[in-house]
């Protein structure tokens, strides 16, 4: 298998994707905020695995060196899902990867825990242009925990949360009763699962491998309040945005990619601010969900 794993022992791993890096900010903000993210790791005691497909390999944990050359070439790598892996890795070009690739890479690197800002789901009109994400396919049969401030705002939420029903994917709130919606805190669709304390979650990732069970598992953790932005604020930007993607013919994956930008723009800049807020706070609690769990292993 082509995968090269990297990582420090004695300390629990936590996955990061990095299609956020790449494809999420520009160079240097992108390198910043990954070094804030390993700052956070290493006060929690974990370390980070950032997953990229480098030189015909896939690379679970990178070098200082490797990091920053990542981040400096930005946009210039291939944004990778499971399905783009083997062309990626064949034809050895630098690739990013997203949600599902680094699930699939974390999952054979024997980590259990994976950080991210906020998963994809079903778009709206998903229903009759059946766009959903590959995420969720990955969810429901990939052994991967996924941190995340529920699924992005853009996005047909509770469509997505039927989906991961469906397909047996546990959805835990953290400290929260509703699904967060990444830049908002809270939404109108009530979860099964609420549990306020990382021992209780590293327990549940426990019992779920005991079970033998095939799906991942989704922990949804609300955006800090003082970064939340308004719900009918976020609404109407939204409305506006995907009335642009519309007009400029924007379809497939391009479609998240624009909205995210027009909503920076919108926002003048404070959309881009909250997403790395949520980002930070979901490295640390999947760090310290890492520890609890890896406790319960030994």
């Amino acid at each position: 298998m082509n995968i090269k794993i990297d990582l420090p022992i004695g300390f629990p791993a936590v996955a990061l994707e990095s299609t956020l890096l790449c494809h999420g900010l520009p160079w240097p903000a992108n390198y910043e905020l990954a070094l804030k993210i390993n700052t956070i790791l290493a006060e929690e005691g974990a370390s980070p695995a950032v997953v990229a497909l480098i030189d015909g390999l896939v690379r679970v944990g990178l070098s200082d060196s490797e990091l920053e050359n990542l981040c400096r070439e930005g946009s210039k790598a291939v944004k990778v899902a499971t399905r783009d892996m083997a062309y990626v890795l064949a034809t050895k070009q630098l690739g990013a990867t997203t949600v599902s690739a680094t699930m699939w890479a974390a999952a054979n690197a024997g980590i259990r825990l994976f950080a991210t800002g906020g998963i994809g789901g079903v778009h709206r009109d998903g229903e009759n242009s059946m766009d959903i994400s590959a995420d969720l396919v990955e969810l429901s049969r990939t052994p991967v925990a996924v941190v995340s401030a529920g699924a992005k705002s853009i996005l047909d939420l509770g469509r997505t949360l039927e989906y991961l029903e469906t397909m047996g994917v546990p959805v835990v709130g953290f400290r929260t009763d509703t699904f967060p919606a990444f830049y908002v805190p809270h939404s109108p669709y009530a979860l099964p699962c609420r549990i306020d304390d990382e021992k209780l979650v590293a327990a549940l990732i426990h019992q779920q491998d005991d079970l033998g069970l095939p799906s991942g598992m989704l922990i949804a953790n609300p955006i800090p309040a003082e970064y939340a932005i308004p719900a009918i604020t976020m609404e109407t930007w939204i409305e506006e945005a995907l009335e642009a993607a519309e007009a400029d013919r924007i379809s497939g994956k391009a479609v998240t990619p624009y909205l995210l930008a027009y909503l920076h723009r919108i926002s003048q800049g404070k959309t881009v601010e909250a997403n790395k807020a949520l980002v930070l706070d979901n490295v640390r609690l999947a760090a310290r969900i890492a520890k609890e769990y890896a406790s319960l292993r030994e």
